[in-house]
């Protein structure tokens, strides 16, 4: 049982002393000596268990006397353990003793329930104490009183789950380090604080989409009476020039603002070597080692790369391409991720003749129909797709910038094989995750031996009870920075802040930024089939994908009403704005099944 409900926001902060051990005393009250003796034990024997349980206090950061059965000690339980926090837990009901224990330890406490907790020898009480200790921050407060540690929180990784977890528990008080260290590409490609995201992924990517609209709004403005003789071309260091810049920005405010929340940064590899203890390793291999209560691992993921000849020889991803010093020119891109087909956009908007290698269907895990439609766009923009095939060797033919490389292929269907000349082969066939290297099997956190993502519980917490992840490292969640940015927030305000919102990973929206964009959010056509049934589906909106202008910020409107339950009724009677894009919505009248033709007539 647990004692009633405390009136006001924290327990009382006035501390009685026993042997040497703080008690949190209730209102009104202060712990008072022992009681006369009541059970059968001697005064010796009841002496000597009341020294050797405030030596157990004394030993630990946090026991909690409990019995098994009971849900209000399970409840506490699951607290500390989803704070990462190791506890020492004594079940009066497995012990032979466990009746006198709890005798002697409601004359040390004057509480005769349980679970009755100690943190740092301080007596915190019972279940509902220990909840409002955690909601006011009081016990975050107890729990850092522990002076074993170097830091409160080291986080490795330094992209944007990492940080935004960093700062955020700088924010609420807490003493933290981010460790950070890019080891270069293969072509020899490295870049500065700020994860994938900042340096070679969403914002150097979608500053290239950016340029190659505006390149199509130049073909399309002479149908709009813009009239213009001189011949317009792109100038690729140009943009890369640009870009470059901008991202150098991200890099600097990135820094700053660590510096600004005093969060400690190193420019160093993170490895465990024990537990709650890493080695840090800088670029000119100087070691040293840094001590915390917690970790979370943020270390994301880098180009997988084929295990053919000349893959890495010869072949860049998307980490060298936005600084690539040379234009591409002629482009094989290998793989059908959205990666593969973004970069494939870009480049032919910019002017550039590209094929696609695909294996077998496009944007795999997307809705199919929605993936061949895109497909389709990108073959109307000069995209030539090359379906059924995989690379089995690149050859260098002539060096240069770029030089020549001449690519064999072979069929998924049969012996075939083809061969193709290209200035650049770029591979987007997928991703891997960083948790190679990093020490995690010393301190016996699991991961996916196929994959290496990491399982963790809702909580972002890994088997290990002080280490956490987040972002592209977790098996089973999106790989989206909004997504890794939310919850590194939210995990660093329900470990130091006395917050319990977690992450919710369903119904995240997302865009693929080829030329025509294609947002969704929520189910594929074939998970709502398989999930509802064909005849099963309801009015509730459970998937919603576009393909158009500016997608991405239509789709993020979209995917906020489908938070608040968004139902085809309620489409229904919206009014829609006019003339746009989105609001064919409010207008949907054709099933797919009925076979009717979809094409606007009228205004």
């Amino acid at each position: 049982m647990s004692p009633g409900p405390v009136r006001g926001a924290t327990p009382n902060r006035r501390l009685g002393s026993v042997r040497g051990v703080s008690v949190l005393s209730p209102p009104g009250r202060r712990a008072r000596p022992s009681a006369p003796e009541t059970s059968r034990l001697s005064s010796a024997a009841r002496e000597e268990l009341r020294r050797r349980l405030l030596d157990l206090i004394e030993g630990h950061r946090v026991v909690i006397f409990s019995k098994s059965y009971c849900p209000h000690s399970a409840r506490v339980k699951e607290l500390f353990s989803s704070l990462g926090v190791e506890c020492n837990i004594l079940e009066l009901d497995q012990v032979d003793n466990g009746a006198s224990v709890q005798e002697v330890l409601s004359e040390i406490t004057h509480q005769n329930t349980v679970p009755n907790i100690f943190v740092n020898k301080v007596h915190v009480g019972g279940c509902d104490r220990t909840f409002q200790a955690h909601q006011s921050g009081l016990l975050q407060k107890l729990l850092q009183e522990d002076p074993a540690y170097d830091y409160d929180l080291i986080v490795i990784g330094g992209g944007s789950g990492g940080l935004a977890c960093a700062q955020e528990a700088a924010i609420l008080g807490r003493k933290v380090m981010v460790l950070d260290f890019v080891a270069p590409s293969p072509q020899g490609t490295s870049w500065g604080l700020g994860g994938t995201c900042v340096n070679v992924g969403c914002v150097p990517k979608k500053l290239m989409h950016q340029a190659a609209l505006l390149g199509q709004a130049l073909t399309d403005s002479r149908r709009f009476g813009w009239e213009f003789s001189q011949q317009v071309k792109h100038n690729w260091g140009t943009l890369t020039e640009a870009v470059q810049t901008h991202v150098g920005s991200l890099n600097w405010g990135c820094r700053l603002s660590l510096r600004e929340k005093a969060v400690a940064y190193v420019n160093a590899h993170g490895e465990f070597v024990e537990h709650h203890k890493v080695k840090a390793t800088n670029g000119k291999g100087q070691k040293t080692c840094y001590t915390a209560a917690k970790f979370v691992i943020a270390t994301g993921e880098r180009p997988r790369y084929l295990g053919i000849q000349g893959a890495k020889e010869y072949c860049i991803t998307s980490d060298d391409l936005f600084s690539l010093p040379y234009c591409p020119g002629a482009t094989l891109v290998v793989g059908a991720s959205y990666v593969a087909l973004e970069c494939a956009g870009f480049l032919a908007g910019l002017g550039l003749e590209v094929t696609v290698m695909v294996r077998s269907v496009l944007l795999r895990g997307f809705d199919q129909e929605m993936a061949e439609r895109l497909g389709s766009s990108l073959e109307r923009l000069g995209v030539r797709f090359l379906r059924k095939f995989v690379p089995v060797a690149v050859l260098q033919l002539q060096k240069g910038s770029p030089g020549k490389l001449k690519v064999v292929a072979r069929s998924t269907e049969g012996p075939e094989t083809v061969e193709g000349v290209y200035n650049t082969v770029l591979l987007a066939i997928g991703r891997d995750s960083c948790t190679k290297g990093i020490g995690l099997e010393k301190i016996g956190v699991k991961i996916n031996e196929k994959n290496g993502k990491i399982p963790v519980n809702d909580m972002e917490q890994t088997n290990v009870p002080y280490v956490y992840a987040v972002g592209d490292v977790l098996e089973g969640k999106p790989q989206l920075t909004p997504v890794a940015m939310q919850a590194g927030k939210l995990l660093a305000r329900r470990l130091f802040g006395g917050c319990l919102e977690k992450c919710d990973y369903v119904n995240v929206p997302t865009v693929v930024f080829t030329p025509l964009e294609y947002g969704c959010c929520g189910l594929s056509e074939e998970r709502a089939a398989q999930e509802y049934q064909r005849e099963n589906l309801e009015e509730r909106v459970v998937g919603f994908h576009i393909l158009g202008p500016n997608a991405g910020e239509i789709t993020q409107g979209f995917a906020a009403a489908m938070k608040c339950g968004l139902t085809k009724r309620l489409l229904d009677d919206t009014v829609g704005i006019h003339p746009t894009c989105a609001e064919v919505f409010t207008t949907l009248e054709i099933t797919k099944s009925s076979g009717l033709d979809i094409m606007q007539k009228g205004c």
